[in-house]
């Protein structure tokens, strides 16, 4: 009697897990991809519009960068 309930059990659960695992791996790589852009692009306008470090006080700030006031009139 325990084969026939394994074999139930896998028969129904293997459609399941199949129809999961097309899906899962597609959108986990994209909200990674997606988050990793936006850390990176976050973390550019952070740096930027910091203070600078020793070493980089004269150094300009690239085009793409916005400027934020850090102090904005309400």
């Amino acid at each position: 009697m325990p084969n026939v309930l394994n074999f139930s059990a896998l028969f129904l659960v293997e459609p399941a897990v199949s129809a999961a695992q097309d899906g899962a791996g597609i959108s986990l790589s994209a909200v990674v991809i997606i988050g990793f852009l936006a850390a990176v692009g976050l973390g550019s306008v952070a740096w930027y519009n910091s203070r600078r470090p020793v070493g980089w006080e004269d150094k300009e700030r690239p085009d793409f960068v916005p400027d934020v006031d850090p102090n904005p009139d309400v």
